[in-house]
């Protein structure tokens, strides 16, 4: 799709007068499952502020779980993307293929006196949990430190996780920048409160580097700026940003998208069984008009970035 041909109302004004051209964004979907409809809009809002701006659209594929990933689910998504009309700009980065990168930055934060093992099973969390109170944050009860204040009762040989000391990083952090903040396009400056989020699991006992440290070292790699993603992802950002200032990477901006919602009113999602875009496009659906309705039905009233 050219500029000429871009469509004139996809973005939220305020949106669209904080892109700074060309913008680089990213589509990075886990192939555990099979993309949705969510997960098609998601897309279009990612390419079409890419093209609008004159940068790049990429697509990264989150495949660091071994047990979960699948590579049918790679090669579906990518069929999805093609059938949707959205071509990347460059092949697709694997996460997979990324680990030395993330070990990099996990042994940075360990240097710091940053992280400590845990051995907590989620059985043994839950426990602990219903013998002491803890802060509530996004992601429901913090971890309740248990293996924080008893670092050193297990054996490194058995298998164990990393946590970040939340409060101890964010003392780091702000002294050397002052409190945390970043900034959403459509919602201008955000306080960040990493610290409600308890001590965050970095490095995973099943798999290598969680979510979090992945996601923020890759942005990085791949010069991603805005971060376009679902609002469901929006309080996870207090974190990236914590990440990026320990780890010395840049601070890009953010705008979170308004989700798709189901007949039901929830969320779609893969776990509950969301009708997959594989099954429209092999009954010989059209991916570009089926593109056209989402962007028709769903993009905001705004002015094109093209336009002059």
């Amino acid at each position: 799709m050219t500029l000429g041909e871009m469509p004139r109302s996809f973005l939220p004004p305020r949106v669209e007068k904080s892109v700074e051209r060309p913008a680089i964004t990213r589509f990075a979907p886990s192939p555990n499952g099979p993309l949705h409809l969510g997960h098609a809009l998601s897309a279009l809002y990612c390419h079409d502020l890419a093209r609008a701006s004159g940068g790049r659209f990429l697509v990264r594929i989150e495949d660091i779980d071994a047990v979960r990933s699948r590579p049918e689910h790679v090669a579906s998504a990518l069929a999805d993307l093609a059938w949707l009309g959205l071509e990347p700009n460059a092949p697709p980065l694997r996460q997979s293929t990324r680990i030395p990168a993330y070990l990099t930055a996990f042994d940075r934060l360990k240097e710091r006196g940053l992280l400590y093992r845990c051995w907590c099973t989620r059985a043994q969390i839950a426990a602990a949990l219903r013998r002491q109170s803890v802060r509530h944050g996004p992601d429901g009860p913090a971890y309740p430190g248990t293996c924080r204040h008893a670092e050193h009762a297990g054996d490194p040989a058995r298998a164990h996780s990393w946590r970040l000391k939340t409060d101890l990083a964010v003392d780091w952090a702000a002294g050397r920048t002052g409190p945390l903040r970043w900034r959403d396009l459509a919602r201008g400056e955000i306080a960040a409160d990493p610290g409600r989020f308890g001590d965050i699991v970095i490095w995973r006992k099943d798999a290598p580097a969680s979510y979090h440290l992945a996601a923020t070292v890759d942005d990085a790699a791949q010069g991603i700026g805005p971060v376009v993603r679902g609002m469901d992802l929006f309080d996870y950002t207090d974190i990236h940003v914590l990440l990026q200032t320990l780890l010395d990477l840049p601070q890009p901006a953010y705008w979170h998208h308004p989700l798709l919602f189901g007949p039901g009113g929830g969320k779609l999602s893969k776990s509950k069984d969301s009708p997959a875009l594989r099954e429209r496009r092999e009954a010989g659906e059209d991916g570009r008009v089926l593109s056209d309705q989402l962007r028709a039905r769903h993009f905001p009233a705004g002015i094109s970035l093209s336009s002059p």
